[in-house]
């Protein structure tokens, strides 16, 4: 029977045109090939990366590559982006492993930016603004009615992802960092407990990679981290279980972002509506994983179906995907390591807003290993400066929205006092 290598196939789905009996299936990103092949090898001819291979097939494209950079960042979100182009302007080195095939997809974000936030780092573009929205409105529902509004301004854009994240991932590029896709970093090359690079594998199979400093930024479900025996385990009341529709054929301001807060709608958590233009919203919602009886994407059909202006829409995208909401981490970096982003829960407990926090911190550790490795001590004490100059800035912030989040419960957030709270968070004061 043929079988799949996984770590080359695109996905596109050639083999299955030509399939004689049907045999194999694309399932989302996943080859499936059943035991109606009988080995006739059109599919082998038919794929364009050499990722179908026979029965008994010798893996003779396998061969370990040692390569050294100065830095090697994991994950091509826009914290690790910003990483590498920070670091590559400094002079360094840089390869910048993302493990999907695309750079920005699967998009797992409501995609708000604030423009005050996102000007340090990039001039906004319309070929990656959706939307520009200068209002916001806060609504209270409690057992399915409106029984509250809060409207406040604040200039911010919705983003494309896809192509946003995309740009960043360029600009590292063009500054002189490598970018290899479809590469996943598998574990780190250590040596007496320091981290000195990456074991990955990609299309042209297992890699060993040297480098001075490793930069951790994969997502919330990063093994980087760990890997290095930094703790960055989750509680439930520190994730939101997050399910969002791209809405088309609705009618919304769309220059207003909207938001829901009652324990009906997302308990511990709130209901979004952001504009992307031309009738279509990203509307989603977080609950706190310890509170629900029901899973996020139920929770978002029953508030959809509540909203008769939303009801009307046709989802055509699904996202899913889960927040961390916690406390900072205790530490941020390992001997030769440092996180950055949603690896390091560097996400505002209060809102779930990431997107300039990772560029931040991307921005902040990449400064940090240019003087880390002029000085020839990439030691843990001397990366520790990354630490010290986030929680001086950023992180100060993002530890009180914590303590404002723990002060108020789940069934304290449709109260007066947390909805100022929650308007200041998302600039709409």
């Amino acid at each position: 029977m043929i079988k799949v290598k996984v770590d080359r196939c695109g996905y596109c789905g050639a083999c299955v045109g030509v399939c004689p009996v049907g045999a194999i299936e694309l399932a989302e990103t996943r080859l499936l090939i059943n035991e109606a092949c009988f080995d006739c090898g059109l599919c082998l001819a038919a794929c364009p990366v050499g990722a179908l291979k026979a029965e008994g097939y010798a893996e003779t494209d396998v061969v370990p590559l040692r390569r050294r950079y100065d830095v090697v960042v994991v994950g091509a979100g826009p914290g690790g982006s910003v990483a590498a182009w920070e670091a590559a302007e400094l002079g360094l080195s840089v390869l910048l492993l993302e493990k999907r095939q695309e750079i920005g997809s699967p998009v797992r974000c409501a995609e708000g930016v604030a423009h005050d936030l996102l000007m340090p780092f990039i001039e906004p573009d319309p070929h990656w603004i959706s939307a520009e929205a200068t209002k916001a409105q806060i609504a209270v529902i409690d057992d399915g009615a409106t029984v509250a509004r809060r409207a406040g301004g604040g200039k911010g854009y919705v983003l494309e992802r896809r192509v946003f994240d995309r740009v960043l991932a360029e600009e590292a590029a063009t500054a002189g960092a490598q970018v290899m896709v479809k590469t996943t970093a598998t574990g780190l090359l250590l040596e007496d407990g320091v981290v000195r690079g990456v074991v990955a594998r990609g299309p042209a199979g297992p890699l060993e990679i040297e480098c001075a400093v490793v930069i951790g930024a994969d997502g919330v479900e990063s093994q980087v981290g760990p890997w290095a025996g930094l703790d960055t385990a989750l509680s439930l009341r520190d994730t939101m279980a997050c399910a969002q529709y791209l809405l088309a054929g609705i009618e919304i301001d769309s220059a207003c972002c909207y938001y829901y807060v009652g324990q009906g709608v997302a308990p511990g958590g709130y209901a979004w509506v952001f504009p992307k233009g031309e009738g279509k919203a990203n509307v989603g919602l977080g609950v706190q994983a310890d509170l629900s009886d029901d899973s996020a994407l139920n929770y978002l059909t029953r508030f959809i179906e509540s909203q008769p202006d939303l009801a009307q829409g046709s989802p055509v995208t699904l996202v899913v995907g889960g927040v961390p909401v916690g406390s900072p981490l205790p530490r941020l970096v390992a001997g030769g390591l440092m996180l950055v982003g949603d690896a390091a829960r560097q996400v505002d407990p209060l809102t779930g807003g990431g997107i300039v926090n990772a560029m931040l911190a991307g921005r902040l550790a990449a400064e940090v290993a240019a003087q880390a490795i002029a000085a020839g001590d990439t030691s843990a004490e001397a990366l520790a400066l990354y630490e010290k100059r986030w929680m001086a800035g950023r992180g100060r912030k993002m530890a009180r929205n914590y303590r404002l989040k723990e002060r108020f419960g789940p069934n304290e957030r449709t109260s007066p006092d947390f909805l100022r709270v929650f308007a200041v968070a998302i600039g709409a004061k």
